[in-house]
């Protein structure tokens, strides 16, 4: 594996660790725009005026994330979009339970996991709390960092069936154990919440917590080609979709990071991808940067919307479509679809390939066995409320929606070639066709 493509996954799985949960996610992108030199704006007080050469974000909900740079004459956007969200387990309100002599947690599953890999690792919460500061409510990141609580499995002489095939009930199976021992209120996580972020207990006025997955990422193989991480599905789009548009050159269009929550539970909240949250921004922009109205400006806007995609599994080559499954390291997949559970359409088709030609960077399609149904992801949605050409793509990757997963190393460099190249490009329709500029 070159050293280009070593060091870049090295860097997303750097990532991955201080994004254990959406929110976390969405403050290291911030960061990553404030050291590239990109101001902060408030939806509430937005400027009547961006000027040429502004670099900027928006943050709504404290998960999701618009950054923007405008360029002189900006004819339309070039939208990279990604989710900051993955499957996992919300800690409920009333969380401590006495069982068997041992404290557990009550949780509540978060988007559609594979249950089983949550099994037998070290575990501990991450999220948010507010807390009571100076008479206002502050809502602020929280993390425990240490190992917390396991979800154990049932031993094999007790469940002779184990490897048999087992559905588990997440009311039951999969209740972490956080202690040998009956806790009292002063451990309970509120508490440690508290204690982490170093206020009073009765400052904690509520708290968003979820369980989160300690095991490292790590690169693997004699040759270093594949990697395995918590939450690849979909920090790898969030990261290199990132890196991709801060790397870019500014182009004939206004080049956007969008960073959505909510998606692993339908996008349809207040900071999801089918929120407003896309068409009051890019209106705002249009209006204060281009001096003109959004439906002016979007015949000539497109949007890659990144969220990884199915690799051909080694072991199960049967449930993949023989002729159209992408490979690890093989480079960006566009997904399509017939009842356009993707947005691309054939234009979209040709116009990433086109585009990833450009950046030399290979280019795979994905369509699904076409008796199974496969996933949807947020660039119908998103198109839907903001009408322009959309192109849904993601990496290859084997055990989506487990607690650790698995890609290949070679295709962060290659995601973020794709998006810089994106991020780069506008186009100009006419009668004849699109021209890529």
């Amino acid at each position: 594996m070159n050293k280009q493509a070593l060091d870049a996954t090295r860097a997303l799985c750097a990532f991955i660790a201080e994004s254990p949960t959406a929110n976390f996610a969405a403050h290291a992108v911030c960061r990553r725009l404030e050291a590239a030199g990109f101001t902060e704006y408030y939806e509430h007080s937005l400027p009547d005026v961006v000027l040429p050469g502004t670099c900027g974000y928006v943050m709504r909900g404290d998960s999701t994330v618009l950054a923007f740079r405008m360029p002189a004459e900006a004819r339309g956007f070039s939208v990279l979009a990604s989710h900051s969200d993955s499957p996992g387990f919300r800690l409920k309100s009333h969380n401590m339970q006495n069982a068997a002599g041992c404290t557990r947690l009550a949780t509540e599953r978060y988007g559609g996991m594979r249950m089983a890999g949550w099994f037998d690792r070290p575990l501990s919460l991450a999220g948010r709390a507010v807390v009571r500061q100076e008479g206002r409510l502050v809502c602020r990141d929280v993390r425990i960092d240490r190992d917390l609580c396991i979800i154990p499995s049932l031993a094999i002489h007790m469940d002779r069936e184990a490897n048999s095939g087992r559905a588990f009930n997440a009311a039951k199976d999969m209740l972490p154990v956080y202690a040998a021992s009956v806790l009292g209120e002063d451990q309970s996580p509120e508490a440690l919440a508290a204690q982490t972020l170093g206020v009073a207990r009765d400052q904690v006025v509520s708290v968003d917590l979820y369980l989160y997955d300690r095991t490292p990422a790590a690169v693997l193989g004699p040759d270093d080609s594949l990697f395995a991480a918590p939450r690849i599905d979909n920090l790898m789009c969030a990261y290199g979709t990132l890196e991709g548009f801060l790397q870019a050159r500014a182009g004939k269009n206004c080049a956007v990071y969008a960073l959505f929550d909510h998606e692993e539970v339908g996008s349809t909240t207040s900071s999801g991808a089918a929120s407003d949250f896309l068409e009051r921004t890019l209106g705002w922009l249009a209006k204060a940067g281009m001096k003109c109205d959004l439906a002016t400006v979007l015949p000539r806007s497109m949007m890659l919307s990144a969220d990884n995609a199915h690799a051909v599994h080694p072991n199960y080559p049967e449930y993949s479509d023989a002729n159209n499954a992408p490979h690890m390291n093989g480079g960006p997949v566009i997904k399509v679809n017939a009842n356009r559970r993707y947005a691309t359409d054939v234009l979209g088709v040709a116009l990433m390939k086109e585009i990833c030609s450009r950046a030399g960077v290979p280019v795979q399609v994905y369509e699904n066995r076409s008796d199974l149904t496969g996933g949807s992801t947020l660039g119908s949605i998103a198109s839907g409320r903001v009408s322009m050409l959309t192109i849904d793509m993601g990496m290859a990757q084997l055990a989506m929606h487990s607690a650790y997963e698995t890609a290949g190393t070679a295709d962060t460099a290659y995601l973020i070639s794709a998006a810089c190249a994106f991020a780069e490009t506008a186009f100009e329709p006419d009668g004849a066709g699109v021209l890529l500029q």
